[in-house]
């Protein structure tokens, strides 16, 4: 385990929901730590809370008790602009669907993020440059119709980098995806942790690709654990 102070550390966080039946707890105890570069699949059942504790690491919801930390930054404790900050610099998302606009070329899309927070020229260089790195350079002027699943996919994953964020929260990037297209959307989230440094967290109910990263969590019954996954060739998506 490096010696280094962890980039990411989510401490005791745990997430109760009110329901008509009374509180029910979704988590209860996850603490894990994870270093720049490292990648992380998360799996777990279904209603296991996957996608709870990534919105939670991200910022998107609170836990209601425990803490995130990204860097010296307590997540936990934003509120206002500090928060809108944190979400928009220090953390990229890509989830199941692209949510790319279909309107926008792929380096149009690339580049909202960074219009939000005022775009400057350089931006417009690393925008093509992350294009580059995801493997879809050559598709930066197309339109999201004029382009496959796995092609928009990894332009999701260059438009949630574009403002440096250091955390990448991928939520079943791969569900909508056939076995090839998942496949090399991994290598591409692989590659990318390590050629920007980034913690590459990843929900997937899909334990072929979560055995190629760096650690595998299984989370049950409101904690998580270490996993070995199956590398096993046919396990859906």
């Amino acid at each position: 385990m490096p010696t280094s102070a962890a980039a990411l550390v989510v401490e005791g966080v745990a997430r109760t929901f009110d329901t008509p039946a009374g509180p029910s707890s979704v988590l209860r105890n996850v603490s894990f730590e994870a270093w720049s570069g490292d990648t992380i699949a998360i799996i777990g059942p279904s209603g296991s809370g996957k996608s709870t504790l990534l919105n939670i690491i991200g910022s998107l919801e609170r836990p209601t008790a425990g803490r995130v930390r990204l860097g010296d930054v307590d997540v936990t404790s934003l509120t206002g602009r500090a928060l809108a900050n944190f979400r928009a610099r220090q953390v990229g998302f890509v989830f199941q669907d692209h949510h790319l606009l279909p309107q926008l070329t792929a380096v149009e899309n690339v580049l909202l993020p960074a219009m939000a927070i005022g775009a400057t020229r350089k931006a417009q260089f690393r925008a093509r440059d992350l294009l580059e790195a995801v493997g879809v350079a050559e598709r930066a002027d197309a339109f999201p119709a004029r382009m496959s699943g796995g092609e928009r996919q990894r332009v999701a994953a260059a438009r949630a980098l574009i403002n440096g964020a250091g955390l990448l929260l991928c939520d079943e990037p791969t569900g909508n995806l056939d076995r090839e297209s998942g496949g090399n959307l991994v290598d591409m989230l692989i590659a990318l942790a390590q050629r920007e440094g980034v913690i590459v967290l990843m929900v997937t109910h899909n334990e072929e690709q979560a055995a190629r990263f760096d650690r595998c969590l299984l989370l049950r019954d409101g904690e998580v654990a270490a996993h070995t996954p199956s590398a096993s060739p046919g396990v859906g998506s």
